[in-house]
């Protein structure tokens, strides 16, 4: 299927996104916010199909709900999926969220309860909610739209919400192989943490984009990974498939600006 030049950046990244569940097989795919909500939902339309989605109310659905008012849509609902079934799946490590930290450092460890001091914070957030029983027990991908050293910080995150990859803050014996961080996908590439020692590398750069430009605006330092190219365009039947998710449009808001896919170099 050949690429389509007429798309926005949040298409381009909502193509980007859905490559984090390729492969995944059968766990839940929750992505958390507008782009890793389509990501997820455009992944189990094309090549994933066998992931598990919600209504984000109580059941299975064989097809995603598309965003914003439903009009005439009806679910087909494939089962049931209560609360508590859905805890069952993420302490069994069967599900893969993508999430919107608000730190992230270079052991992959994610920040979204405060900026600053822990006792006496610059700027209080949302607290740690569920991040830490989910960062620990299931695969987790993050989402980041504006690439630069603040989300990206250079020593450690100011207060560790999500676990990562830095071994002085697991305790001893404790279970770690049902935790890993699949993709990372922000507004200049997508980047991994699959280098030496689990270092992050960058995998592939958004058209006009740098790797000098990522960089800058990252606070410790990145690998290029092996095969480093441009992020694949979305194709004309993945851009009908989102439009169809977001009849609305609300992916337009999802970046300032809503900037076009290409940018000038």
């Amino acid at each position: 299927m050949s690429a389509s030049c007429d798309f926005t950046l949040a298409e381009l990244l909502i193509a980007a996104a859905s490559e984090a569940w390729r492969g995944n097989g059968e766990v839940i795919a929750s992505g958390l916010g507008v782009i890793p909500r389509l990501g997820a939902s455009l992944a189990k339309l094309t090549h994933s199909p066998e992931l598990l989605m919600t209504d984000s109310e109580a059941f299975l659905v064989e097809e995603p709900i598309p965003l914003g008012p439903r009009g005439d849509f009806e679910p087909r609902y494939s089962g049931y999926m209560s609360f508590e079934r859905v805890f069952e799946c993420v302490w069994g490590g069967r599900r893969h969220a993508m999430i919107g930290p608000t730190q992230v450092d270079r052991w992959g460890q994610t920040n979204l309860s405060c900026v600053g001091d822990y006792h006496k914070p610059r700027t209080a957030i949302l607290g740690v909610r569920g991040l830490p029983g989910n960062s620990i027990n299931h695969l987790n991908s993050f989402f980041v739209p504006s690439h630069n050293t603040r989300v990206f910080v250079s020593g450690e995150v100011d207060m560790v919400s999500g676990v990562g990859f830095k071994a002085e803050r697991w305790p001893q014996g404790a279970r770690r192989d049902l935790m890993d961080i699949r993709r990372v996908v922000t507004d200049l590439c997508v980047m991994d943490y699959d280098g030496p020692d689990r270092a992050a590398r960058v995998r592939s750069l958004h058209p006009g984009v740098s790797f000098e430009q990522v960089q800058d605006n990252t606070g410790f330092p990145l690998l290029k990974a092996h095969g480093l190219g441009e992020t694949a365009h979305p194709t004309a039947e993945q851009l009908d498939i989102i439009r169809r998710l977001d009849p609305h449009g609300l992916r337009a808001s999802a970046l300032k600006g809503n900037p076009p896919g290409i940018r000038a170099a």
